[in-house]
């Protein structure tokens, strides 16, 4: 099941420091700076030259392939709604689902990279969840590392939330088996299914996520009923081959990218959607349990936009 959020189906963040905040420029401000800089010394104008543009979109961390495809008959001089059209259509692939009549428990199978954020992005959902009246339970699947089902454990306990846990080396499909089967019983509205990050070979973790997904089945029928990458923004464009293994194994339904706020290569998200034809959902801000937001494609291209012309 691919999709993202309808805008009027979007559970919003409630707090006021973040409703405050124009969230992708502030996200946005190390690659919003680096482009800046790129613009001739004269400062920003109303349009500007095709080879500027292309610098710029290639300095953001956009593949050149994706570039090309952007600029593609674009004239000499650039105007903003020119070039923000072409890199809103960027975006296309997304599909869109309705959020408003999903099942109970609506299962979510968490993925990514040790590194990538993925027990924190746990966090921020869980908090998002239940910051909008929703119940929701944990299951610490990583059981491949000690410290992963720590950490987690040690979010669950601070956002009040039931956690499935057992000890590091035992089996993490019977995790996501009794972590569904608890919620179903609970009668719980989202379960939130952490996963290893790195095995010890490709084969190991290809096996296991497999397998995950196959027990989730058994536990509920359709379930999982999204599986999301959790992608690492800092990595830029390194971080399309990594969802493209992982998108081969189980399907992946969308991707959350994080750090994009540490980042100066924010126009990677532009080849990660386009090039994985997947949906990114949201984006990580920062560390807090609050700082989550839905990703909104002609937001991020504003912000993009407004550091490039007047």
């Amino acid at each position: 099941m691919f999709g993202i959020f309808k805008k009027k189906d979007i559970i919003e963040l409630e707090s006021e420091d973040i409703k405050s905040k124009n969230f992708f420029a502030s996200a946005l401000e190390k690659t919003i700076k680096n482009i800046s800089s790129l613009v001739n010394l004269d400062g920003k104008s109303d349009k500007i030259e095709f080879n500027t543009i292309e610098e710029i979109l290639i300095e953001s961390d956009m593949s050149y392939d994706i570039v090309s495809l952007a600029m593609d008959g674009l004239p000499k001089q650039i105007s903003r709604e020119q070039l923000r059209h072409r890199l809103i259509s960027l975006f296309e692939f997304a599909p869109v689902i309705d959020m408003s009549n999903i099942p109970k428990p609506y299962v979510q199978l968490i993925i990514g990279v040790n590194g990538a954020g993925k027990t924190t992005t746990i966090a921020k959902l869980t908090n998002m969840y239940k910051k909008n009246g929703k119940k929701v339970i944990l299951g610490a699947g990583d059981t491949f590392r000690a410290a992963a089902i720590e950490q987690l454990s040690i979010w669950a306990s601070k956002l009040d939330t039931p956690i499935v846990k057992t000890q590091q080396g035992h089996d993490s499909s019977a995790v996501a088996f009794d972590t569904i089967q608890s919620a179903v019983a609970k009668n719980i509205d989202f379960c939130i299914i952490d996963t290893a990050g790195r095995l010890q070979t490709q084969a190991n973790l290809t096996k296991e996520l497999e397998k995950i997904v196959k027990v989730c089945g058994k536990a509920l029928d359709g379930a999982p009923h999204q599986k999301i990458l959790i992608l690492d923004g800092t990595q830029g464009n390194s971080a399309i081959a990594q969802a493209k293994a992982f998108h081969k194994i189980i399907g992946i339904d969308g991707i959350i990218v994080t750090k994009l706020d540490g980042t100066s290569k924010g126009g990677a998200l532009f080849s990660i959607s386009n090039e994985l034809e997947l949906p990114i959902l949201f984006v990580g801000v920062g560390e807090s349990a609050y700082d989550l937001i839905p990703f909104d494609p002609d937001q991020f291209v504003d912000s993009l936009l407004d550091g490039i012309y007047n």
